[in-house]
């Protein structure tokens, strides 16, 4: 089984695109090198701030093969397996391995919300599809299909190579509750951006994270404070950052996070639709918003 190690703060990174809507993979390799070179311990792509949804599966074959092949051994790339069918989330998961990505974040199904018997057999086929180590991707809100604590240690009695938690609920409860079945059988992350401190507190050793694609400097100095228990210090950077932060919980968090790269001169502000650009008052005021942020960024020494 690969050597991967779940920790730390992994950008779900953005998908770049070009003015012709087409991904733009030169500007893909730079941006995740640059996010390992200021400490990020993974590269999470194909996740919802990656729009994976309007990805084809060839396109999101290369997007793999871009990061794995420019990161090599400095960083591991754990992609996020999502389809609207098992059969292709399968598919996706076992041509994710021989690429050489070295860990998969699992998601429930596209579109349709099954029962639990049903969303278990989906994990379960993904799970068995492959010798990756692998993290589960709980997010109600985005998806409708909610994997409870009791469930998630049902799947981790039955799969070794369960080895992790994106717990995106926003509900902080999740994570002690994971913590209380199962202990450090897995590793949780929190999964929203601005619930990162409070994770922390409540357990998680991991961070999957959106607006570190533009900051990550802040991002990691943000959870390395938070981990080191200095309160003092997390809650100086989680002031000046939380506005920014809360970009990631909004509907239309990839047009923003993405705008926030091209203001920071990492990335454009393009996406596919059915994404369409912000109107114009709505990306004044994260333009603004972020103008204002840039001008009292924090010493971090």
């Amino acid at each position: 089984m690969s050597d991967m190690k779940f920790a730390g703060v992994m950008p779900a990174i953005t998908t770049a695109l070009k003015d012709d809507l087409s991904v733009d993979h030169p500007f893909i390799a730079k941006h995740v090198r640059w996010l390992v070179e200021h400490g990020s311990t993974g590269i999470v792509p194909l996740g919802s701030l990656g729009e994976s949804s309007t990805l084809s599966f060839d396109e999101k074959c290369d997007i793999l093969r871009t990061c794995v092949s420019e990161l090599g051994d400095s960083a591991p790339v754990v992609p996020g397996i999502a389809s609207l069918s098992t059969s292709e989330a399968v598919r996706l998961a076992k041509e994710s391995e021989q690429i050489g990505c070295r860990g998969l974040m699992v998601l429930p199904p596209y579109v349709y919300q099954g029962q639990w018997h049903e969303t278990k057999a989906h994990f379960k086929a993904l799970l068995e599809s492959t010798n990756l180590p692998c993290m589960l991707y709980n997010n109600p809100i985005a998806y409708g299909t909610d994997v409870t604590p009791p469930q998630i240690a049902e799947l981790a009695e039955e799969h070794e190579n369960l080895r992790a938690v994106k717990e995106s609920s926003g509900n902080l409860r999740r994570i002690t509750g994971i913590k209380a079945l199962l202990g450090d059988r897995l590793v949780v992350f929190a999964g929203l951006d601005d619930m990162v401190v409070e994770g922390v507190a409540a357990g998680a050793t991991g961070w999957i994270a959106g607006l570190i694609n533009a900051l990550p400097k802040e991002s990691i100095a943000l959870f390395d404070a938070a981990m080191a228990g200095d309160a003092e210090r997390a809650f100086e950077i989680y002031r000046w950052f939380l506005p920014l932060l809360r970009l990631d919980t909004l509907p239309e968090f990839v047009q923003h996070i993405k705008l926030v790269q091209a203001q920071v001169d990492m990335g454009s502000e393009t996406v596919r639709p059915p994404r369409l650009p912000l109107p114009p008052s709505v990306r004044e005021a994260t333009i603004k918003l972020t103008q204002e942020s840039l001008a009292n960024r924090p010493s971090l020494g």
